[in-house]
């Protein structure tokens, strides 16, 4: 459904540093870099942009990205927090959402809400 999702970021610097940790597990890259935007998705193929902006930002974003399996999940969760995101869920099954919803959720340095899913 989506082309592509853009995040309004005051720090680019720790931005790029957690999403770089966060999303590789996940099988995404940085893909462009310059001092006041990135992006990351597949190699050539980004779909996530990160803006810097000092202007006022809402209550945050929500993102799901797709995980190829459970541990990728886990993975997310650990270097997400390594890298200076803040704990909104630990990886486990969302019996709630579905049987096999496995995920795990983190703010980013901004407070956007990124969480990793498996469906297996």
């Amino acid at each position: 459904m989506f082309d592509h999702v853009g995040v309004k970021v005051k720090d680019i610097e720790a931005s790029v540093r957690f999403y770089a940790a966060a999303l590789a597990p996940l099988g995404h890259v940085l893909c462009s870099r310059d001092k006041a935007h990135a992006s990351f998705g597949p190699e050539g193929a980004p779909a996530l942009y990160l803006h810097a902006d000092d202007g006022p930002r809402g209550p945050g974003a929500h993102i799901a990205l797709r995980a190829a399996d459970r541990a990728a999940v886990d993975r997310f969760h650990r270097e997400g927090l390594a890298a200076g995101g803040r704990d909104n869920g630990e990886p486990g099954v969302r019996a709630d959402y579905a049987p096999t919803y496995y995920a795990a959720f983190l703010y980013d340095p901004d407070g956007n809400n990124l969480e990793a899913v498996c469906l297996k």
